[in-house]
């Protein structure tokens, strides 16, 4: 059976009244009547089980369309198709708890069916129990939240509009809540920062940022909120990276504040350029020596540089009073005024030359003023700026170069007439020629001079007219002065019509089309000096032979001696001989020996200081030689006397006989030893040196360069300036009679001068001497020699062995041939160079050639050569006394060629042939 809507009505209202009797409390279906009766709600009951809607009211009747639900199934009404009521409607039927009321989008209908608007309500579901706890329904009772649902719309949508505005805003915002706790922040706040909003958001600013800490940004904030204002303020943020610059405003707002950050960066190095400017502007105009002024549209000056009041002892308010009046000179003022006035009128540049009082002295100087408008954007004139720059010198100059130029031309005019009698009045020779040497005119003096008329000479070569002799040299001074050279001096010597010539000095300059020369007679001067270079020849041939005498009558004194000790011994000799005394004759033999020795000595001396003595030179360590020698330098010398050697690291090396090193060294040390008697130090060192184009400029026969340097230094008695000049020459010595030949020095200058070196002394009384031997560089390979590798070896001569002998000198060769025989050697003997070429055409074997150098018809190195072209591997040794330097120039010594001096003992020559042979 169906229940009506009567029996639910019926039925509801004997709940309420059991309700009322039992004194219930629970919500009962009685508790449902008054509702039915409200309104404007909307209300409803859907009856348990069945769920037919069986009471509604109109209100809810209007929902669906205006027609009448009541007793309809709730599958055949749209509250089947409203989201969720379905799910809710059972929800209350199981008594569970219910969520927030239901809100449901209704679109109310017409009677035509057509939609007229949407309309939201919120439905509550509840469930209505009878007597015995027994459900009967589910009450719906709903109410219209139209106008409230679409408050929210708009307001969501204009928060979601201000949102978007925010985040989408260039400056940044961060909204922080009365905790100063971050709430909300956009984009733009975290440009500089580098994190995410959620690593920020809910934190404390302090937290979040702690540098802000107790700045002044946090006072800020503090302030803001504390006193309820809006604070604005610029800092500077280094954040990410970047240094930036942000204007902040502080704002305060409900249950907080706002901070509004603004990049102004730029905005900041803008002005910081145009700060910059601004000063380097005003630097500038400080600085520049000008009077810099700025006025207004209608000239009266505004400003102006610390030029113009310290030039003219005014103020800008004194312009502004008429002041120009007293300072413009007068003359200057009313021309100065019109043109002002007209370029104020006409708005175009002002320019003039003006005369400024100077306050300092109250005297005037010119000043080129000048004014320049300055437009707006429609053109008319805003201020002018000026300059007034001193143009007080240059005007002067200006005007005293106009009466300069008027002199100029007068003295021109002058000078010409000057030029025009002196080209014709001149004793000196004048001339034009061109670049290829053709005169293009000549002065008078030619006639006057060498007879030559203008007509013989205009247009003729001039080389026509110079001697033969001397026309190379005056061509290549013509090709000089065409190509490099504006002006030279030369001498030549030019033919007189009669065939005479003269000695002319000439000098020449040259433009960029001729040449122009001036030539002085100079043939008296030429032959005077002929005459004197005559007379200094004759008085260098006297002084020649002077020391020729001398060096003769000193080299007979001691020859005389030495062939006194000789001759007297032998003597002697004989005679002992003779009365059958031998015991006596070893003591004679000695002192013949000796004497012979002396005179060998002597003569190698002699041929040192000529140069002609054979050298021997290889490559020499200087270094090395002169450590191999300190012990006998010291022995040389007394305890008294200290040797220091020193020397000088990385030392170069040198090309010259080291034994003839050896014994100029020697020399040196002997003479500083003989220069203290009372003791001293001498010091022997050694360096590298380079000598220059001006140090060789001032020397004889010195060549610039780098060179090895030798010296012995002593703190000695040292040596008068007049001694000084004389240390090189022969035989002169400032030691006693008998303690010295005064062929020492001599030697060392000779040696050091064939060596392609130099020598250089200086020395003070008192203060010591220093003897400096500098010998050339040596480049070449570094085959050292020895120093210490005296000893020879041993003769060790086999039979087989033949040494071929030439030697011109009878006496000489049949000592040799004797002494080689003694050795054990082989001999062939020829006495000239074309008997030992026809001794070598026999084809005999022979390993050793020693031959003289100086020989007659072929000399020893001809021969050498002609024995070398059919034997390559011959050895060859050479002796000689005396060769010419021709001769001994370098290349002489071949490889496998050596050379001995003489004289030389016996005993010295066979170790010397017996190192040859068998490479000892």
């Amino acid at each position: 059976m169906s229940v009506t809507k009567d029996d639910v009505i019926r039925d509801l209202r004997g709940a309420h009244s059991a309700a009322k009797d039992c004194g219930a409390s629970d919500v009962a279906a009685s508790e449902f009547l008054p509702i039915l009766q409200q309104g404007p709600g909307f209300f409803c009951f859907l009856r348990h089980p069945d769920d037919i809607i069986t009471l509604t009211n109109n209100a809810f009747r209007q929902l669906v369309g205006g027609r009448d639900i009541a007793d309809c199934p709730l599958d055949a009404t749209p509250l089947i198709r409203w989201p969720g009521f379905k799910e809710r409607l059972d929800q209350a039927r199981a008594g569970l708890t219910l969520p927030d009321p239901l809100r449901v989008a209704i679109f109310s209908q017409t009677d035509a069916g057509s939609i007229a608007e949407e309309r939201f309500v919120e439905f509550s579901f509840q469930p209505v129990w009878g007597g015995g706890r027994v459900l009967l329904g589910v009450a719906v009772q709903g109410h219209d939240v139209t106008g409230h649902v679409r408050q929210e719309r708009e307001l969501s949508a204009s928060n979601a509009r201000s949102e978007a505005v925010l985040d989408v805003l260039g400056d940044g915002f961060v909204v922080f809540d009365e905790e100063f706790r971050v709430v909300k922040l956009n984009p733009a706040a975290l440009k500089y920062d580098g994190r995410q909003a959620e690593e920020i958001i809910g934190k404390i600013q302090w937290e979040a940022w702690p540098t802000s800490a107790g700045s002044a940004l946090e006072m800020a904030y503090r302030r803001c909120l504390a006193e309820q204002v809006q604070i604005s303020f610029e800092r500077r943020y280094l954040g990410f990276g970047k240094d930036r610059w942000l204007e902040l405003r502080v704002c305060p707002v409900p249950g907080g504040i706002v901070s509004f950050y603004r990049d102004i960066t730029e905005r900041k190095a803008s002005e910081e350029a145009l700060r910059a400017s601004e000063e380097r502007f005003r630097a500038l105009v400080e600085a520049v020596p000008h009077q810099v002024w700025e006025a207004g549209p209608g000239g009266s000056v505004e400003w102006s540089n610390g030029r113009f009041p310290e030039y003219l002892g005014i103020t800008l308010d004194d312009l502004a009073n008429g002041a120009w009046e007293r300072i413009v000179h007068p003359e200057d003022f009313p021309v100065v005024a019109r043109a002002w006035r007209r370029a104020l009128k006409d708005g175009t540049v002002f320019e003039g030359e003006i005369r400024l009082k100077r306050a300092r002295d109250e005297t005037y100087r010119w000043f080129l003023s000048k004014a320049v408008p300055v437009r707006d954007t429609d053109g008319g004139v805003i201020r002018w700026i000026g300059t007034n720059t001193d143009i007080h010198d240059q005007k002067t100059a200006a005007e005293e170069l106009v009466h300069l130029n008027a002199r100029l031309e007068k003295r021109v005019e002058e000078s010409t007439r000057d030029r025009d009698r002196l080209w014709h009045l001149s004793t000196d020779l004048m001339l034009v020629a061109d670049f290829n040497g053709t005169i293009v005119t000549a002065n008078p003096a030619w006639g006057r001079m060498l007879d030559w008329k203008n007509g013989d000479l205009l247009q003729a070569p001039l080389l026509d007219f110079i001697h033969p002799e001397d026309q190379s040299e005056a061509q290549l001074a013509v090709g000089r002065l065409a190509h490099a050279l504006t002006t030279c001096s030369v001498q030549n010597r030019l033919r007189h019509r009669d065939g005479s010539y003269r000695w002319i000095a000439w000098t020449a300059v040259s433009d960029e089309h001729f040449i122009h020369a001036v030539g002085r007679d100079i043939t008296a001067e030429e032959e005077a000096a002929q005459a004197l270079r005559q007379a200094e020849e004759a008085l260098r041939q006297s002084q020649k032979m002077e020391a020729v005498g001398q060096l003769t009558g000193g080299i007979a004194h001691d020859f005389n001696n030495l062939l006194t000790g000789v001759i007297g011994s032998l003597d002697l000799i004989r005679t002992r001989i003779a009365q059958g005394r031998a015991g006596d004759i070893e003591r004679y033999v000695d002192a013949a020996m000796s004497s012979a020795n002396r005179a060998a000595a002597l003569t190698h001396r002699l041929l040192a200081f000529s140069r002609r003595q054979p050298l021997d030179p290889k490559p020499v360590d200087a270094n090395a030689l002169v450590a191999s020698m300190e012990e006998l330098f010291r022995r040389t010398v007394r305890e008294t006397i200290q040797v220091e050697l020193r020397s000088c690291r990385d030392l170069w090396l040198t090309l010259c006989d080291p034994n003839q090193l050896e014994s100029a060294l020697l020399n040196l040390v002997i003479n500083a030893r003989d220069a203290m008697p009372d003791g001293g130090s001498i010091a022997i060192g050694t360096d590298n040196v380079e000598l220059d184009d001006a140090y060789a400029a001032t020397q004889q026969d010195v060549k610039p360069g780098p060179y090895v340097a030798l010296s012995v230094s002593d703190t000695g008695s040292g040596m008068s300036d007049d001694v000084l000049a004389r240390v090189f020459e022969p035989f002169f010595t400032t030691k006693p009679i008998g303690q010295g030949t005064g062929l020492g020095l001599s030697m060392v200058y000779g040696f050091v001068r064939q060596s392609g070196g130099h020598v250089r002394i200086s020395s003070a009384i008192g203060r010591g001497t220093t003897v400096t031997i500098l010998l050339p560089r040596y480049l070449g390979d570094t085959e050292l020699q020895d120093p210490s590798a005296t000893a020879v070896s041993g003769a060790r001569a086999k039979a087989h062995e033949t040494v071929l002998v030439v030697e011109d000198e009878t006496v000489v060769r049949g000592l040799i041939v004797e002494m080689l025989k003694e050795q054990g050697y082989r001999v062939l003997e020829a006495e000239d160079g074309p008997k030992g070429l026809v001794v070598l055409q026999t084809g005999q074997p022979i390993d050793l050639l020693l031959t003289d150098v100086g020989l007659p018809g072929l000399n020893g190195r001809q021969l050498a050569d002609a024995f070398r072209a059919e034997r390559p591997d011959l050895n060859v040794l050479f002796m000689t006394g005396y060769v010419e330097s021709s001769i001994l120039s370098a290349g002489f010594l071949g490889p496998g060629m050596e050379v001995i001096a003489k004289p030389f003992t016996l005993e010295a020559l066979a170790a010397r042939i017996e190192a040859i042979i068998h490479g000892s």
